[in-house]
C-alpha cells in the first residue's frame, strides 16, 4: 500500500515541475496562446482576451496524461 502512495507523491512532483516550466517558458513557447480559435477583442481601452482553443487543447493533453498515469499507478 505504501508503495502506490509514494508513486502517487513522485508523479504528483514531476506534474508540478512540468506545469511550473510551462508557466515559466510560456512566452518563449510561439504557439501557446495565439492559436486561430483563441478571441481577441480589442476597442479603445478595452482589451479581452479568452484562449479558447489553447484551453482545449491543454485539457485533452491533461486528461490523456492524467489517464496514462492512473493505469501506471493502478499496476
Amino acid at each position: 500500500m505504501m508503495g502506490g502512495i509514494g508513486k502517487f507523491l513522485i508523479i504528483t512532483g514531476i506534474i508540478l515541475i512540468l506545469f511550473g516550466l510551462i508557466i515559466l517558458l510560456g512566452d518563449k513557447l510561439p504557439a501557446l496562446g495565439k492559436l486561430p480559435g483563441d478571441i481577441h477583442i480589442s476597442k479603445g481601452n478595452f482589451h479581452f482576451y479568452f484562449p479558447l482553443m489553447t484551453s482545449i487543447i491543454l485539457s485533452i493533453v491533461l486528461s490523456i496524461v492524467i489517464t496514462i498515469i492512473a493505469k501506471l499507478l493502478s499496476k
